[in-house]
């Protein structure tokens, strides 16, 4: 790594540039935890998904063969004379959530019934077993869509966090130590050499001296 250029070894860039590698240091540190509190909520949000869609299937199957099982007892056409009888209105509230100032949607899925639900050809008590599988696959539909949504920010979120870790790791904090270190050494040379002068100096001053007693 090259030591950052166009910068004077002198004491003032020493301590400017140590109070940017300690603020480097502590943002990586931040950074880093952030991380991995995103990859762990991303990796939970990926379990409930896979569990939900599995969840959701299992209710879509079970309200088609209720269906299936309807159409058995009174014959499709009483079945979808039946269909027109249902009024049930349904109501999606979307919130939001925060995970390290990424907001993430919250899905509420709400119903309002009008029962009975009669045909004029009688009734299968199949038929509230279908709605009620219906009305709970909308409702984990709803909640599946609200973790693809969620995974899909976290995802972008934990791209963005790791080229930010890993340019402070590998590029900023290398740069900046190299740097003080440069200038540190710099110093210690200068004050070596001033010293090494200033004996010069006083040898050559006491050596006048003794030339004056002399003469």
């Amino acid at each position: 790594m090259a030591v950052r250029k166009g910068i004077a070894p002198t004491k003032t860039n020493l301590i400017k540039l140590k109070g940017e590698l300690k603020f480097a240091r502590q943002g990586y540190e931040l950074l880093d935890q952030k991380r991995n509190i995103l990859i762990n909520e991303l990796l939970n949000l990926v379990d409930l998904a896979v569990e939900n869609e599995l969840r959701a299937f299992a209710a879509l199957d079970a309200a088609y063969v209720s269906l299936e099982m309807s159409s058995r007892d009174i014959g499709k056409l009483s079945v979808q004379s039946l269909v027109g009888a249902i009024k049930i209105n349904s109501e999606m509230n979307i919130k939001q959530r925060r995970v390290m100032g990424v907001r993430l949607p919250l899905v509420k899925t709400e119903f309002e019934d009008f029962p009975p639900y009669v045909s004029p050809d009688g009734l299968s008590l199949h038929i509230p077993d279908a709605i009620e599988n219906f009305k709970k696959a909308l409702k984990i539909l709803g909640e599946l869509a609200e973790f693809k949504v969620s995974i899909m920010r976290l995802a972008q979120e934990v791209k963005k966090t790791i080229r930010k870790v890993n340019a402070l790791e590998k590029i900023a904090i290398p740069e900046l130590m190299e740097t003080v270190g440069f200038i540190r050494n710099r110093l210690e040379e200068n004050e070596r050499d001033s010293f090494v002068l200033m004996k010069m100096i006083k040898q050559r001053m006491e050596e006048a001296k003794a030339d004056e007693w002399s003469d």
